[in-house]
C-alpha cells in the first residue's frame, strides 16, 4: 500500500481504460495523483471516488494537443500536490483504418498530435518539475504495434514507434538527473479504444473479440490493471536501475 508514497503522478487520459486503472492502483499505493483527460464526467467521478475512499486525487481538464493548457495543468498539478515526479503519457488514440494511399493529410495529424506530439509537450513541461524534485519516472504508453507491425491503421503504428524512441532518447538525455524515462508494450487490452477499434474491422463484434483474443498466445486479451501494475512498478523505486527499457505486457503476442 505504500509502493508510491511522496509521490506526485500525472496521468494523462486517466478517466477511462488504462489510465484509469493506473490512476486507481497508484493513489492505492500511496501517490498524489493527478488525471487529464478530456473526458470531464469520467475524471471527476473517478476524482471523487478516490476522495471518497481517503486517497489523494484531483481532476484537471487537460488537451495535450495543446502546448499551453499542458504546461498550465502540470504547473497548477505541481502547485496543488508540491511537486511532480512520475509523469504516464497514456493519452492516445487509434485513428483511420485505412490503407496508407487512401489516408488523408488529416486523419494522419490527428493520431500523430495526440499520440506523439501530446507525449512531447507533457515531457517537455514535466522536465522542469522532475529536475527541481531531484528525481523523475516517466513512463509512455507505446505498443507492440511499436515493436512489430500489422496490415491495419497505419497513423497508429507510426505513432507508436515514435513514442518507443522517444522513450529511449530521452532516457539518455536526463539520465544523469535522476530522471528515468520507460515505455510499456500493451497487447490488446480490453478498452473502450480497443472496443472502439474492432467495430472499424466489419467483423461481428463477438466473432472479431474472440478473433483478437486468438492473437494472443495465453488465449485472451488483456485487462487495464495488467498495464496499470506495470505503471506502478516504473513509477516505484522498486525500478531505480531501469531506464530506456521496453516492459511488454502482451500475453506473449510478440513472443512469436
Amino acid at each position: 500500500m505504500e509502493r508510491l508514497e511522496g509521490k506526485v503522478a500525472a496521468v494523462t487520459g486517466g478517466a477511462v481504460g488504462i489510465g484509469a486503472a493506473t490512476v486507481i492502483r497508484m493513489a492505492e499505493e500511496g501517490a498524489s495523483v493527478a488525471i487529464l483527460d478530456r473526458q470531464d464526467k469520467e475524471g471527476e467521478a473517478l476524482a471523487r471516488q478516490l476522495k471518497d475512499r481517503g486517497l489523494k486525487a484531483g481532476y484537471w481538464h487537460c488537451d495535450v494537443t495543446s502546448e499551453q493548457e499542458v504546461k498550465q495543468t502540470l504547473d497548477k498539478v505541481a502547485e496543488t500536490f508540491g511537486g511532480l515526479t512520475v509523469l504516464v503519457n497514456n493519452a492516445g488514440i487509434a485513428g483511420a483504418n485505412k490503407p496508407t494511399h487512401e489516408l488523408t493529410e488529416e486523419e494522419w495529424d490527428l493520431v500523430q498530435n495526440v499520440n506523439v506530439k501530446g507525449v512531447f509537450f507533457c515531457t517537455k513541461h514535466a522536465i522542469p518539475h522532475m529536475k527541481k524534485a531531484g528525481v523523475g519516472s516517466i513512463i509512455n504508453l507505446s505498443s507492440i504495434y511499436g515493436l512489430i507491425s500489422a496490415p491495419d491503421i497505419p497513423p497508429y503504428h507510426a505513432s507508436k514507434g515514435a513514442v518507443r524512441l522517444m522513450s529511449k532518447t530521452d532516457a539518455l538525455l536526463y539520465a544523469t538527473e535522476n530522471i528515468r524515462v520507460n515505455s510499456i508494450h500493451p497487447g490488446f487490452i480490453w478498452t473502450p479504444l480497443v472496443e472502439s477499434h474492432l467495430k472499424t474491422t466489419g467483423m461481428d463484434p463477438d466473432e472479431a473479440r474472440k478473433a483478437t483474443d486468438a492473437l494472443h498466445p495465453v488465449g485472451h486479451m488483456g485487462e487495464p490493471d495488467d498495464i496499470a501494475w506495470g505503471a506502478v512498478y516504473l513509477a516505484s523505486d522498486e525500478s531505480k536501475f531501469v531506464t530506456g527499457s521496453e516492459l511488454v505486457i502482451d500475453g506473449g503476442y510478440t513472443a512469436r
